[in-house]
Protein backbone atom coordinates (compact mmCIF):
# COMPACT_ATOMS: atom_id res chain seq x y z
CA UNK A 1 0.00 0.00 0.00
CA UNK A 2 0.95 3.39 -1.05
CA UNK A 3 -0.71 6.53 0.50
CA UNK A 4 -3.85 4.62 0.82
CA UNK A 5 -3.69 2.96 -2.65
CA UNK A 6 -3.05 -1.13 -2.79
CA UNK A 7 -0.84 -0.98 -6.04
CA UNK A 8 0.07 -4.46 -5.39
CA UNK A 9 -2.90 -5.53 -7.85
CA UNK A 10 -3.19 -2.62 -10.07
CA UNK A 11 -3.59 -2.86 -13.76
CA UNK A 12 -1.37 -0.86 -16.03
CA UNK A 13 -4.08 1.97 -16.81
CA UNK A 14 -4.40 2.44 -12.54
CA UNK A 15 -0.55 2.72 -11.92
CA UNK A 16 -0.59 5.42 -14.61
CA UNK A 17 -3.29 7.49 -12.85
CA UNK A 18 -1.52 6.77 -9.32
CA UNK A 19 1.97 7.99 -10.75
CA UNK A 20 0.20 11.82 -12.89
CA UNK A 21 -1.17 12.10 -9.78
CA UNK A 22 1.14 11.48 -6.82
CA UNK A 23 4.70 11.55 -8.05
CA UNK A 24 6.66 13.62 -9.96
CA UNK A 25 9.65 12.52 -11.85
CA UNK A 26 12.82 14.35 -11.91
CA UNK A 27 15.26 12.58 -14.97
CA UNK A 28 19.23 12.88 -14.77
CA UNK A 29 18.90 13.51 -18.87
CA UNK A 30 15.13 15.50 -18.35
CA UNK A 31 13.09 14.03 -21.17
CA UNK A 32 11.79 17.07 -21.84
CA UNK A 33 9.59 16.46 -25.46
CA UNK A 34 12.44 18.71 -27.86
CA UNK A 35 9.48 20.17 -29.77
CA UNK A 36 7.68 21.79 -26.89
CA UNK A 37 8.45 25.05 -25.32
CA UNK A 38 9.59 25.19 -21.73
CA UNK A 39 5.44 25.94 -20.95
CA UNK A 40 4.59 23.32 -22.55
CA UNK A 41 6.61 20.85 -21.42
CA UNK A 42 5.87 22.11 -17.63
CA UNK A 43 2.11 21.70 -18.47
CA UNK A 44 2.51 18.19 -20.16
CA UNK A 45 1.49 16.30 -17.00
CA UNK A 46 -1.49 18.24 -15.99
CA UNK A 47 -2.92 18.15 -19.46
CA UNK A 48 -2.49 14.66 -19.29
CA UNK A 49 -4.54 14.32 -16.27
CA UNK A 50 -7.11 16.91 -17.31
CA UNK A 51 -7.39 15.06 -21.36
CA UNK A 52 -6.56 18.61 -22.64
CA UNK A 53 -5.03 22.56 -22.03
CA UNK A 54 -7.21 24.43 -19.67
CA UNK A 55 -5.76 27.79 -18.19
CA UNK A 56 -5.66 27.29 -14.84
CA UNK A 57 -2.85 24.48 -16.03
CA UNK A 58 -1.58 26.86 -18.26
CA UNK A 59 -0.99 29.55 -15.09
CA UNK A 60 -0.14 27.38 -13.10
CA UNK A 61 2.71 26.14 -15.32
CA UNK A 62 3.74 29.61 -16.11
CA UNK A 63 3.86 30.33 -12.39
CA UNK A 64 6.19 27.32 -12.18
CA UNK A 65 8.55 28.50 -14.62
CA UNK A 66 8.62 31.97 -13.00
CA UNK A 67 9.88 30.10 -9.58
CA UNK A 68 12.64 28.09 -11.41
CA UNK A 69 14.22 31.65 -12.78
CA UNK A 70 13.23 30.71 -16.23
CA UNK A 71 10.24 33.49 -16.98
CA UNK A 72 12.33 34.77 -19.51
CA UNK A 73 12.41 31.52 -21.33
CA UNK A 74 8.52 30.41 -21.01
CA UNK A 75 8.17 30.40 -25.01
CA UNK A 76 11.55 29.33 -25.76
CA UNK A 77 11.68 25.74 -27.10
CA UNK A 78 13.15 22.68 -25.26
CA UNK A 79 16.13 22.40 -28.05
CA UNK A 80 17.01 26.01 -27.20
CA UNK A 81 17.79 25.79 -23.42
CA UNK A 82 20.65 25.08 -21.53
CA UNK A 83 21.40 22.08 -19.58
CA UNK A 84 21.03 23.65 -16.16
CA UNK A 85 17.77 25.18 -18.16
CA UNK A 86 16.40 22.37 -19.10
CA UNK A 87 16.79 20.39 -15.56
CA UNK A 88 14.92 23.87 -14.10
CA UNK A 89 12.07 22.81 -16.31
CA UNK A 90 12.02 19.59 -15.54
CA UNK A 91 11.95 20.34 -11.78
CA UNK A 92 8.70 22.88 -12.73
CA UNK A 93 6.75 19.11 -14.72
CA UNK A 94 7.98 17.36 -11.30
CA UNK A 95 6.12 20.19 -9.18
CA UNK A 96 3.00 20.63 -11.74
CA UNK A 97 0.20 18.24 -10.58
CA UNK A 98 1.52 18.84 -6.99
CA UNK A 99 2.54 15.06 -5.91
CA UNK A 100 3.24 13.47 -2.84
CA UNK A 101 6.60 12.13 -3.59
CA UNK A 102 8.92 13.37 -6.22
CA UNK A 103 11.58 10.92 -7.38
CA UNK A 104 14.62 12.63 -8.61
CA UNK A 105 17.38 10.39 -10.20
CA UNK A 106 20.80 12.08 -10.13
CA UNK A 107 18.78 15.19 -10.94
CA UNK A 108 22.53 17.27 -11.21
CA UNK A 109 24.37 13.92 -13.23
CA UNK A 110 24.65 15.94 -16.10
CA UNK A 111 25.94 19.80 -15.01
CA UNK A 112 28.72 21.37 -14.59
CA UNK A 113 29.11 22.28 -10.35
CA UNK A 114 27.65 25.77 -10.68
CA UNK A 115 24.76 24.65 -12.18
CA UNK A 116 24.29 21.57 -10.30
CA UNK A 117 24.58 24.02 -7.09
CA UNK A 118 21.90 26.26 -8.19
CA UNK A 119 19.18 23.04 -8.84
CA UNK A 120 20.32 21.49 -5.50
CA UNK A 121 19.87 24.92 -3.88
CA UNK A 122 16.22 25.14 -6.07
CA UNK A 123 15.19 21.63 -4.74
CA UNK A 124 15.85 22.78 -1.31
CA UNK A 125 13.87 25.72 -0.81
CA UNK A 126 11.11 23.85 -2.90
CA UNK A 127 11.34 21.19 -0.51
CA UNK A 128 11.33 23.70 2.17
CA UNK A 129 8.10 25.08 0.64
CA UNK A 130 6.21 22.17 -0.17
CA UNK A 131 4.06 19.50 0.87
CA UNK A 132 5.84 16.96 -1.41
CA UNK A 133 8.61 14.58 -0.19
CA UNK A 134 11.98 14.24 -2.19
CA UNK A 135 13.58 11.32 -2.79
CA UNK A 136 16.51 11.89 -4.72
CA UNK A 137 18.97 9.21 -5.71
CA UNK A 138 22.60 10.26 -6.01
CA UNK A 139 26.59 9.03 -6.09
CA UNK A 140 27.80 12.00 -5.47
CA UNK A 141 28.79 12.32 -1.49
CA UNK A 142 28.61 16.17 -2.10
CA UNK A 143 25.13 16.16 -3.04
CA UNK A 144 24.03 13.53 -0.56
CA UNK A 145 25.55 15.71 2.19
CA UNK A 146 23.23 18.35 1.58
CA UNK A 147 20.57 16.32 1.99
CA UNK A 148 18.28 15.91 5.54
CA UNK A 149 18.89 12.69 5.60
CA UNK A 150 21.05 9.94 4.07
CA UNK A 151 20.25 6.21 3.52
CA UNK A 152 22.92 3.59 1.78
CA UNK A 153 22.03 1.58 -0.36
CA UNK A 154 24.56 -1.84 -0.84
CA UNK A 155 23.23 -4.90 -3.59
CA UNK A 156 19.99 -4.11 -3.42
CA UNK A 157 19.24 -3.51 -0.04
CA UNK A 158 19.40 -0.69 2.29
CA UNK A 159 22.24 -0.51 4.67
CA UNK A 160 22.60 0.15 8.44
CA UNK A 161 23.18 3.78 9.23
Amino acid sequence: RMMGYNLTDADDEDLTWFRNRNIGFVFQFHHLLPDFTALENVMFPYSAREGRETSAGRARAGDLLERVGLAHRIHQKATRLSGGEKQRVAIARALMNEPALILADEPTGNLDRSNADQVLDLLAEINGGVESTFLISTHDPQIAARCGRQMTVVDGLVAPS
